[in-house]
């Protein structure tokens, strides 16, 4: 049986620990948090609790430092082991550089997560679909392969790239936008206008801001260089737009914002929306699923927007063309008033 190693048991590690033991293996955990330790180990994400993080490495196959960067970037700068160490923090290169000449290492950064931490809240299926940055600065290429494949056993797409091309992306897709959306809700609190106005597109661009603060700022820190350089790009296009609306040039706003539906329409696959009108009544969701069920549809996003005040709303569900219209015909079936 092979066995791994889970440096750090919250949300990540955890979620790593009860998809590895779906899988056959052995998990070993450690985390300086002993109540974290402690609901890791009754959540079954691992088998064995280690006193400490040398004893939980010992006789591993693989290492997973599933703490925040400083943890990873202190941990590999005192481990030994034979054994082929991997990470999950969300900036590669202080992490790369550290372990350097020290460890068979390969850094990895999961493209998952969940708005709430700690491993009351992992689930085994976290990664599925997930792309899975494996970091390739100095590692063997056995080792690659090997994380690799483990990864993909997760359910998770591996996707190969230096450190620092990872450092630079995650800049643009992930950090900056999780400052943008702060920015978004400065002062919004005082905004009783605002809030009454709100509406899914607000929600939805500033979502991010609901998740956990934990080991943000430290990693905004770390990847500081990066994220200086994407905050210009942004402020830069934002001037443009601005320059574009001063000026009441219509066409130069049509060929940017259709340039950006286009993008946008890139990052996901096709699908049909169709609204679900909710009343607020008991069995309206299992309705839906009822209807689900009938047209045998294949659900690819959902997303519910509320009443102003509490109950009801309209659940958006997403589906494959040519699958729009079965759905449909089964929730008017089932009495639901379709948008």
């Amino acid at each position: 049986m092979r066995t791994a190693a889970i440096l750090g048991t919250g949300l990540i590690g955890a979620s790593i620990g009860l998809e590895l033991r779906r899988l056959g293996w052995r998990t070993v955990g450690w985390d300086p948090d002993g109540e974290v330790l402690r609901v890791a180990l009754q959540r079954a994400a691992v088998d064995d609790a280690a006193a400490s993080d040398v004893d939980a490495v010992s006789g591993a196959d693989v290492v997973f430092l599933a703490g925040p960067l400083s943890a990873a970037i202190a941990t590999v700068r005192h481990l030994e082991t034979p054994a082929l160490v991997t990470d999950v923090a969300g900036v590669k290169q202080p992490v790369v550089d550290a372990a350097r000449g020290r460890l068979r290492f390969v850094g990895g950064h999961p493209m998952a997560g969940r708005e709430h931490a700690g491993p009351a809240a992992a689930t085994h299926s976290l990664f599925r679909g997930a792309s899975w940055v494996i970091t390739t600065d100095g590692a063997a290429r056995t080792d690659i392969e090997k994380l690799s494949a483990i990864v993909s056993s997760m359910g998770a797409i591996p996707r190969e790239m230096t450190a620092a091309e990872h450092d630079e992306s995650v800049a643009r897709i992930s950090h900056v936008p999780h400052l943008l959306a702060a920015a978004l809700l400065a002062g919004f609190a005082e905004d009783s206008m605002s809030q009454l106005l709100a509406a899914g597109s607000f929600r939805d661009l500033t979502r991010v801001a609901s998740s956990d603060v934990g080991w943000w700022p430290e990693v905004l820190v770390a990847n500081a260089h990066h994220v200086d350089l994407a905050i210009d790009q942004l402020i830069a296009e934002l001037a443009e737009l601005r320059h574009a609306a001063n000026r009441a040039a219509f066409d130069e706003l049509r060929t940017r914002l259709d340039r950006a539906r286009t993008r946008r329409h890139d990052l996901a696959p096709a699908v049909v929306r169709i609204g679900v009108v909710l009343q607020d009544k008991p069995g309206e969701i299992a309705a839906v699923g009822r209807a689900l069920e009938q047209s045998s549809v294949d659900v690819r996003d959902l997303q519910l927007r509320h009443a102003p005040h509490g109950g009801g709303g309209v659940l958006t569900l997403s589906v494959r063309p040519g699958e729009g219209e079965a759905l449909r015909h089964a929730l008017v079936s089932e009495g639901f008033e379709v948008e």
